[in-house]
C-alpha cells in the first residue's frame, strides 16, 4: 500500500461546494489534489499533469462524466475512474461501466467510503501499470535487440512508468 502524499487525486464536479470540501479534507490527508469544475477543465488538467484516481462526477453541463471518462483515459490509459453522482439508475451506472468506471458511487458520498474506493482504485492502477510492464520488458527481451538496446529500451520504459 502507498502513502496517500503519493495518490494524486483529480476531482470533477460542477457543484463547487463540494469540490472545495473533498479537496480541502483529502489534501489535509495527505493526498495531491486537483479541483476542476467541468469535463473540459479535467481534459485540459490530465493534457499537463499525470494523475493516478479521478473522482468524475456523472451529469455536468457541456461534456457529461462519460465523454469526460472517455477522453481521460485516451490521455492517461491506467488513470483509475470514480464515477460520483446523485442521478443515479442502472442506465447511467452501465454506460460509466462501458468506459471501465472504477467503480459507481451515489451522492451524498460518505468520505471514509469515498477515501478507501480512492485507495482500491490507486491500487488497481498499480496492478495494471506492473502488468503493463511486465509485459512490455518481456517483449524487449524477446525481441533480440542485444545488450545495449535492451539497456536504452529499458531506460525509456522506466521514464514512461515513472520507475527509477
Amino acid at each position: 500500500m502507498s502513502e496517500k502524499s503519493d495518490i494524486r487525486v483529480l476531482l470533477i464536479d460542477d457543484e463547487e461546494t463540494l469540490v472545495e470540501y473533498l479537496s480541502k479534507r483529502l489534501l489535509r490527508e495527505g493526498y495531491i489534489v486537483k479541483a476542476t469544475f467541468s469535463g473540459e477543465e479535467a481534459i485540459e488538467a490530465a493534457n499537463s499533469d499525470d494523475f493516478d484516481v479521478a473522482v468524475v462526477d456523472l451529469k455536468m453541463p457541456g461534456m457529461d462524466g462519460v465523454e469526460t471518462q472517455k477522453r481521460l483515459k485516451k490521455i492517461q490509459p491506467f488513470l483509475q475512474c470514480i464515477v460520483l453522482t446523485g442521478h443515479g439508475t442502472i442506465e447511467t451506472a452501465l454506460e460509466s461501466g462501458k468506459e471501465e468506471a472504477f467503480k459507481y458511487l451515489l451522492k451524498p458520498i460518505e468520505y471514509d467510503n469515498l477515501v478507501e474506493t480512492i485507495s482500491e482504485a490507486y491500487e488497481r492502477k498499480v496492478q495494471l501499470q506492473n502488468a503493463r510492464f511486465k509485459d512490455e520488458v518481456e517483449e524487449i527481451y524477446n525481441s533480440g535487440l542485444g545488450a545495449r538496446g535492451i539497456k536504452k529500451a529499458m531506460n525509456k520504459l522506466r521514464k514512461i512508468y515513472g520507475i527509477s
